[in-house]
């Protein structure tokens, strides 16, 4: 199991990848929500803002309101970052949670 300071690192990586991403021109998403990850394994969260192809500001703690949570296990959430695991077979296998309006399902697809 990965540890809170462990998955908040991934989170960091994953922002430093989507920043590198949208200043080289590549894959960006076009949406301006909150996003919220939820670690089940480890009882905690982490909240962000997704904007013009960045997360920003990811800070400790859940936000009930956020627009678009991604549900899934510490050790689950390092392994989509790092590239071990595919997302749509973590999608299709239930070890990975996306809820967002449809609109916004077509756009975070980009990502993967």
């Amino acid at each position: 199991m990965a540890t809170v300071q462990e998955c908040r690192q991934a989170l960091d990586r994953l922002a430093a990848k989507l920043e590198a991403s949208a200043a080289s021109g590549g894959k960006r998403i076009d949406l301006d929500r909150t996003l919220a990850c939820r670690v089940t394994d480890l009882g905690v969260a982490f909240h962000a803002r997704l904007a013009g192809g960045r997360l920003q500001d990811i800070t400790d703690g859940d936000d009930p309101r956020a627009k678009i949570t991604l549900t899934t296990t510490s050790d689950d959430l390092v392994a989509l970052v790092e590239g071990r695991l595919d997302f749509a077979r973590a999608m299709a296998t239930r070890r990975v949670s996306i809820g967002a309006s449809p609109f916004d399902l077509l756009k975070l697809r980009k990502l993967l």
